[in-house]
This record gives structure tokens, sequence and C-alpha cells, in this order.
């Protein structure tokens, strides 16, 4: 499966210097998601390096914590 652009929504917008948080929903895997240049569309959105995302798979109905690394690639990684 690819990135669902319809599904990346922003949840609580950034206050000052903290971070936005997200939340996405697909049928992609973590490890997926963590791809960079999985989310293309991700600067446009409003995506910034140490966002917060809320990971939601729809098939496994797992759901992860991830945060954003940069938005050069848009890469997002799971927090431990």
């Amino acid at each position: 499966m690819a990135y669902t652009t319809a599904t990346l929504s922003c949840m609580i917008p950034r206050m000052g210097a903290g971070p936005a948080i997200w939340y996405y929903s697909n049928t992609d895997a973590h490890t997926d998601v963590d791809a960079a240049g999985y989310f293309t569309d991700g600067v446009a959105k409003g995506l910034v390096a140490n966002d917060v995302m809320i990971v939601v798979d729809t098939d496994t109905y797992t759901c992860t914590l991830h945060h954003v690394l940069n938005t050069t690639t848009i890469s997002a990684a799971t927090l431990a």
C-alpha cells in the first residue's frame, strides 16, 4: 500500500515552539511509514521536524507513536 494523503490530519496545531500532533491511518505497517519520503505532501500539509504523529495500522489495529525527523525527506521514526 502507499501513503494516503486524505488520512493525514493535524489534531493539535503547534503552540509557540512546541510540536503539532498529527493523526495518520492506513493499512501500511509502521515500518513503512518510517521510510524517508513516505509523506509526499508532508511539507505542504505543514509537517515540520519534531512534530509528533499517531499512526494507526487499520489492518492489525495497532497504534504507534512517531516523530518527524526532518522535512527534507519527510521521514518519521517510531518512538521507543
